[in-house]
């Protein structure tokens, strides 16, 4: 039994893109949305195509998560009908992701020390 109960998975032809509503089942309040998009883009063989996540969604009572991803062919054609906060986010979430717990962000590094007397 998998993970990952598929619960809608329509081609969406007008706006060409693929929409997927799924179930992360045994994941509520440990799953992030990147970690799901690759989850995704794996279970269906997506390498290639963008796979944006659009909500995530903490089911009340039981241990489940309800996600909903769009996949598109062309990143071009995703920014066309996307927010640009919506790939500012995921590349922002990257980059955290990339990025070791332990290292200071370059904000933090270049930000002057007060001195106290």
């Amino acid at each position: 039994m998998s993970m990952i109960e598929v619960t809608r998975d329509v081609k969406n032809s007008l706006l060409s893109r693929r929409e997927i509503t799924c179930n992360f089942k045994g994941l509520s309040g440990r799953l992030k949305k990147l970690e799901a998009a690759d989850m995704i883009s794996k279970k269906f063989n997506l390498e290639g195509k963008i796979v944006i996540p659009v909500l995530l969604k903490n089911e009340t009572g039981r241990p489940v998560v309800s996600g909903s991803f769009y996949v598109y062919e062309d990143e071009k054609l995703a920014k066309e009908h996307l927010k640009a906060a919506v790939f500012a986010r995921i590349e922002k979430a990257k980059g955290a992701a990339a990025k070791p717990e332990g290292e200071a962000t370059a904000e933090q590094a270049e930000a002057p020390k007060e001195e106290t007397k």
